[in-house]
């Protein structure tokens, strides 16, 4: 009997030791993943040494897949981000990579991809309505894109063109000189139709041959 309760009491002191330990290694980690994620000290409760090993475990595993999501979610909005900067030709948003993003950090990330998403549809917008305007433009005078921007925007896959701030304004640059060279022609038009009328006049061309050219 006296030898199994010592061996009873050994493997208690064992379990005890064990626990100790796990409690030492789980507030060291606590300690570094509060830091890590930029949380206040941690608050042990009191109670037996099973109990706060087990709250402890808990805690750190909590925490540890806090730290798992923070970065995953950086990484999709550094992927969002990279996707829309080089659609855009804007800079990529600032922030540490190699620490875990606060949650104020990530908050602000989150609007700033929106903000570019939001971009990204007004110009998107702008692009799709400038170019069925340049089309309509080009066919009224029949105009053959000839320079690789022309090309760019009527020819390209629209998915594949650069919205970049500069891009939009030489769209809408580009549509401005075509509304020009059709606003000049209908000067030219309607001046030759007025030379045309008088030398009717002057001629005495009969109503019928008149309606006829015209």
């Amino acid at each position: 009997l006296q030898n199994l309760l010592d061996m009873m009491v050994a493997e208690e002191e064992s379990l005890k030791e064990r626990l100790l330990k796990n409690i030492a290694v789980c507030r060291k980690e606590l300690d570094s993943l509060c830091r890590e994620l930029q949380l206040g000290p941690f608050e042990t409760e009191e109670g037996t040494i099973l109990q706060m090993e087990k709250n402890l475990r808990t805690c750190v595993e909590v925490l540890q897949k806090q730290k798992r999501d923070r970065k995953q979610e950086l990484k999709a909005l550094q992927e969002q981000d990279q996707a829309l900067c080089d659609i855009l030709s804007t800079a990529l948003f600032t922030i540490d990579t190699g620490s875990v993003p606060s949650l104020d950090e990530l908050d602000r990330y989150r609007r700033h991809v929106a903000s570019l998403n939001t971009l990204k549809e007004q110009r998107r917008e702008e692009f799709l309505s400038s170019k069925r305007q340049i089309i309509l433009l080009m066919e009224e005078l029949d105009h053959t894109p000839d320079t690789s921007f022309e090309r760019d925007v009527v020819c390209e896959d629209e998915a594949t063109f650069c919205l970049s701030e500069d891009n939009i304004t030489a769209l809408q640059n580009l549509l401005q000189q075509l509304e020009a060279r059709r606003a000049l022609s209908e000067a030219e038009c309607a001046e030759l139709r007025a030379r045309i009328r008088a030398l009717w006049e002057q001629l005495q061309v009969p109503q019928e041959e008149r309606q006829a050219s015209a």
